[in-house]
């Protein structure tokens, strides 16, 4: 089993734009594009969430949990949380990258005591690597369906579309439209990493 490990944010309460689809209408006088306003956020008093998500490539679901922190204690309850999706006789591996508590060192070694009683082999993708991750066209395919357009008043909000999504993605992995925007995300990544 080969599970994809990364997150997503900082979530912010902002109004997102759209970044693809329809463009608004032409002003008729000056002929030019009619610009939307967005509600200004110079201040965000509600503070940021994160989203942990994990993508199971054999089974093609993704899995995800809205954090206010992605520190060592709430990667180690996700990986938790993907480790009890399968039975503990069968050996996961996790393809992640190389943010510091993803990391077991002398002075915390949590992560690796947990992957080495968990039957779980930890991988990590090089430095500034990120693109090798397979999960990485997922977000964007999460930004395009629930982020793009949205200015959600609460974080309750914002991750309840977030979770709406997962479970619609989940249920509709053949949908030509999701396959569409992941395949052009892939095909990006796999472009952007020829000219580094």
């Amino acid at each position: 089993m080969v599970i994809c490990f990364d997150e997503f944010g900082p979530l912010n309460l902002q109004p997102r734009p759209v970044t693809s689809g329809p463009r608004p209408p032409r002003d008729p006088v000056t002929s030019a594009p009619r610009r939307r306003r967005r509600r200004a956020s110079y201040k965000r008093p509600h503070g940021v969430r994160h989203l942990l998500a994990g993508y199971d490539l054999s089974t093609d679901r993704l899995y995800g949990h809205v954090k206010t922190n992605k520190r060592r204690t709430e990667f180690l309850a996700f990986l938790r949380y993907l480790r009890s999706l399968h039975p503990l006789g069968q050996r996961i591996a996790i393809i992640m990258d190389n943010y510091g508590p993803h990391l077991s060192t002398r002075v915390d070694t949590r992560v690796g005591d947990w992957a080495a009683a968990n039957n779980a082999e930890l991988a990590y993708v090089p430095f500034y690597s990120s693109w090798l991750n397979r999960i990485e066209p997922q977000f964007t395919a999460l930004r395009y369906f629930a982020l793009d357009g949205t200015d959600h008043p609460s974080h309750t909000a914002q991750a309840g579309m977030i979770r709406r999504f997962i479970s619609w993605r989940n249920h509709h992995t053949t949908d030509p439209k999701l396959r569409k925007v992941i395949h052009r995300a892939s095909n990006q990544t796999g472009k952007g990493c020829l000219t580094r």
